[in-house]
């Protein structure tokens, strides 16, 4: 008895769990643009709502620094030990591999030993300030999933901003401010993430919290993306939905999320004092050994695959889309204007799917996703419907019979009506939720 109860239960799990694999966006995820059902037409498409996964976009960025001559070593020159002004011993030598610290390894494999990292030239122009802007560009609209993190090899600065843009580097606008004193570097108040609330989430705030100098177990600052989310799903980010319907609701919360490039704007590195010892200035200089962006191409909800085509990143696009964003309606398929997907209603959203034209019709009689043969018709390579004995027309939408001088008969086809000229736009729409009321 035991053994069949056992038997019976594996046997659920199984079906459950098979049903799981096929329908992955019941949790949310969006990872499935569309799925096949079944209907009393047959086999038709479910659309929803899909993403890209994310992943570490620093794999696609491209990395320009200004001054363009600002990394050490051309000419070579040596530099201090972090905290020891002593300790001069230590040369940058752009022409020899192992003494070159050039901007791409801020982007490379790390925990090798030694440690790899990006340095600029020393604060030997003091009191000129030591201004580096390091500007990260995809060419790609990105939708951000988790922290910025950035991990300085030497101290980190005491002056930093970080920097966002929506428009490929044309306008920037700030996401963060970092000083050891707020008041004085950015006449801004101190604040930390926690200090913010769903109705704060969005504003630009200076934190102390990153920049206390030459502690050695110092080295990291973060642009806490999850704390943010954390405000909408819960502190370890359970209630996704909650966050997913004010992404949908909220367009500045969703562009907050989004950039194309961000440049990191280094200001007054790290000095460890109150005051610039002016007898060692080769001790003052930025290195970073990694930075670390993760989030997802947007694509409007229209693909769930992001592809890498002559150096750039561009959308999978479905739905009928079609641009690096999915961001159109493909020929053929404007019957009415573009619309981004949307998370609601969850777990499936709305695929919003762009329809076929009517003009385009002549080419696309039909298909087994929108324009389906009616009547129990057949859909010939797109071109024709192969229709029913007693049915005729385009979609087979009409009965033979009103042709005869004496038309169709109370019980014709099953007293089946004909909707006349309006049949071809009413199948067209009505197969995409909307109605002709």
């Amino acid at each position: 008895m035991y053994l069949s109860r056992f038997l019976s239960l594996h046997a659920l799990w199984v079906t459950v769990s098979s049903v799981m694999q096929h329908y992955p966006s019941v949790w949310g995820h969006y990872d499935v643009c569309k799925t096949q059902i079944y209907t009393e037409e047959g086999k038709v498409w479910d659309y929803m709502a899909c993403q890209p996964e994310a992943r570490d976009m620093i794999k696609y960025v491209k990395v320009t620094l200004d001054p363009p001559d600002i990394t050490c070593g051309d000419p070579p020159e040596t530099f201090c030990a972090m905290g020891n002004p002593y300790m001069c011993n230590n040369e940058c030598d752009a022409s020899t591999q192992e003494l070159a610290h050039p901007p791409e390894l801020m982007f490379d494999l790390e925990g090798r030993h030694p440690s790899t990292f990006w340095q600029s030239t020393t604060w030997k122009d003091y009191p000129k300030p030591l201004h580096v802007n390091i500007t990260l560009s995809w060419n790609k609209t990105i939708e951000l999933t988790d922290n910025i993190v950035i991990t300085f090899e030497s101290g980190r600065p005491d002056q930093m901003i970080l920097e966002k843009s929506l428009d490929y580097g044309r306008t920037w606008q700030p996401y963060q401010y970092y000083a050891t004193d707020c008041l004085d570097a950015f006449h801004m108040d101190p604040k930390s993430v926690r200090d913010l609330s769903q109705h704060t989430v969005l504003e630009i705030i200076c934190t102390e919290e990153y920049s206390t100098g030459y502690m050695t177990n110092s080295k990291i600052i973060h642009f806490e993306i999850k704390d943010r989310f954390a405000f909408f799903a819960g502190p370890r980010l359970h209630n996704m939905a909650s966050l997913y319907g004010q992404l949908d609701t909220t367009k500045k919360l969703r562009d907050f999320f989004t950039i194309t490039d961000l440049r990191i704007r280094l200001l007054r590195p790290a000095t460890g004092e109150i005051y610039v010892d002016e007898q060692h200035l080769a001790r003052y200089f930025y290195a970073i050994s990694d930075i670390r962006v993760y989030g997802r191409c947007k694509c409007n909800l229209h693909a769930t695959g992001c592809k890498e085509e002559n150096k750039r990143l561009l959308c999978e696009c479905e739905h009928n889309t079609t641009g690096p964003d999915c961001g159109k309606c493909k020929k053929n398929y404007q019957g009415r204007p573009w619309s981004p997907g949307s998370y609601l209603p969850i777990p499936k959203g709305t695929a919003n799917i762009c329809i076929p034209s009517i003009s385009s019709i002549g080419t696309n009689v039909c298909d087994n996703e929108l324009l389906h043969c009616q009547n129990g018709g057949t859909c010939i390579n797109n071109v024709r419907c192969q229709c029913p004995p007693a049915y005729t027309g385009i979609l087979c939408e009409k009965l033979k019979c009103e042709r005869d001088p004496g038309g169709c008969g109370q019980n014709s086809a099953q007293g089946a009506m004909s909707l006349g000229p309006l049949v071809l736009l009413t199948a067209l729409l009505g197969a995409t939720g909307l109605c002709l009321c």
